[in-house]
């Protein structure tokens, strides 16, 4: 889909004088390995076994190692579970739209990964780990790139019409800050926050899934009239938030992964923001993420379990992340962003499903 002389020269001209100056000499990575993960030359394991003309693609959509799909399919999960503890719903229910929500979750993660490299092709040639990604190496052209990226959306929209009736314009508000969110890396020093809340907003898509609208009142609300005052599910605004602080976390880590060249090329982040003092604002939101994973338990009072898996889970695992990383390795970053994701959201869906399958036994039928 697309050859190697196809690919416009990314370089003529440069986005600006830093970009210029990055691309004139670029950092050398630290690991040259690294490179390989999400770094675009990923293709051992299985996707070595695909046909060669799907691997960039593969490597487009970050499937492998699939941290990238599952970051994505967390919160929907979260929202899912939450969503069954409070209607107290049947577990055919929740297989159910565990289901639809990962296929929703699997085409969507590919289109907002391939739109992200389209549009961030000019700053990933002038980074050293991403500079063989399969657009800046040529292996995917733009215009291939921007094909797999729409059939991918339409994917996901279809599996909109699997949700209960009046879910999909949810959708909307996700749409429009994932389409923004390659910017929000040139606009603000937050873009960790931008990213966090487009992914939390898998949590409303989730219990949307189950047929509990979050939101009353409002143009997104159940309640029929517009100018109702507008409410939210407070136990699910809680595991949103708590969302938004986990994805600040683990996302300004892997960002420091590349801290040298991002301040070359003018990219912002918090990683940037910080810089030696990340760790400090990293405590400060991991202490604000278990208060909210704690109200969320006291709101819908869950049992002991749901602590010690969820909020204590998530609290050793990221305070581990935290205290070991070294923010100037980027070995190190990558290790934990990769390692300590799994161990946090597996924490945080552990605590909800085991308070799940605490209900009565006829809440399963």
């Amino acid at each position: 889909m697309g050859g190697k002389n196809d690919i416009p020269t990314y370089n003529k001209p440069a986005l600006n004088k830093l970009t210029a100056e990055a691309l004139a000499a670029p950092t050398a990575f630290e690991d040259a390995a690294l490179a390989q993960q999400y770094g675009g030359h990923h293709s051992g394991g299985w996707v070595g076994r695909l046909p060669v003309s799907w691997v960039p693609y593969v490597q487009l959509a970050r499937l492998s190692p699939p941290a990238a799909l599952f970051l994505i399919y967390f919160p929907h999960f979260f929202g899912i579970i939450l969503a069954a503890l409070i209607q107290r719903s049947s577990a055919s229910e929740v297989l159910r739209a565990g289901l639809v929500m990962f296929g929703g979750s699997f085409f969507f993660s590919n289109a907002a990964h391939g739109w992200n490299d389209l549009v961030d092709a000019p700053i990933d040639q002038a980074i050293a780990r991403t500079s063989k990604r399969p657009i800046p190496r040529g292996a995917i052209t733009p215009r291939a790139a921007f094909i797999f990226t729409i059939s991918q959306g339409i994917g996901a929209a279809l599996f909109l019409l699997l949700m209960p009736s009046g879910s999909a314009i949810y959708a909307v508000p996700n749409i429009i800050g994932t389409i923004y969110y390659p910017w929000a890396k040139r606009h603000t020093n937050f873009a960790q926050f931008v990213l966090g809340w487009c992914l939390a907003w898998g949590i409303i898509m989730g219990s949307c899934s189950m047929g509990l609208k979050p939101f009353m009142g409002g143009p997104f609300g159940s309640d029929s009239s517009l100018y109702a005052p507008v409410w939210v599910q407070p136990s699910i605004a809680c595991v949103f938030f708590a969302s938004i602080l986990w994805t600040i976390i683990y996302d300004t880590i892997y960002a420091h992964q590349d801290l040298k060249d991002d301040l070359k090329v003018g990219v912002k982040s918090i990683a940037v923001l910080f810089r030696d003092q990340t760790k400090v604002l990293l405590w400060l939101v991991l202490g604000c993420m278990i208060a909210l994973l704690s109200m969320t338990g006291l709101l819908e009072q869950m049992g002991w379990q749901y602590y010690f898996i969820a909020a204590g889970g998530s609290a050793v695992s990221l305070g581990a992340m935290i205290s070991n990383v070294e923010l100037k390795d980027s070995a190190s970053c990558w290790w934990w962003f990769r390692y300590g994701f799994w161990l946090a959201g597996s924490a945080i869906a552990g605590g909800l499903l085991s308070e799940y399958l605490l209900m009565a036994p006829l809440s399963y039928i």
